[in-house]
């Protein structure tokens, strides 16, 4: 298992905007089952890519804020950040490999 950022509405400035690196973003919910599907996923890459790219995970439910910014409508939403920007963006529970190479653009 790789190590994510936990984010939240107070956090995700310092988090994901700031961030010197490509930050991946998991917009997520407990209810969610592709979300829990793709969970692992997303874990392994944070591992496997460490220092390369940041991975944040965030709760839609408990941060509405961020979630309504950002325009996540369905969910999991996958977003890819750099230069405080959003590049990329997933939808669904898609394959690894489709994450690692959008991922692989960015850096």
């Amino acid at each position: 298992m790789g190590s994510y950022v936990e984010l939240n509405d107070n956090n995700f400035e310092d988090e994901v905007i700031n961030s010197p690196i490509p930050v991946l973003v998991d917009f997520w919910a407990e209810w969610c089952a592709p979300c829990r599907i793709i969970a692992p996923v997303v874990e392994e890459l944070a591992g496997e890519l460490a220092g390369k790219v940041k991975v944040g995970k965030m709760d839609v439910d408990s941060n509405p804020q961020t979630s309504m910014k950002f325009g996540i409508r369905s969910i999991p939403t996958l977003l890819i950040f750099k230069n405080g920007q959003p590049v990329d963006t997933i939808v669904g529970a898609v394959p690894k490999n489709v994450i690692a190479d959008k991922l692989s653009a960015q850096l």
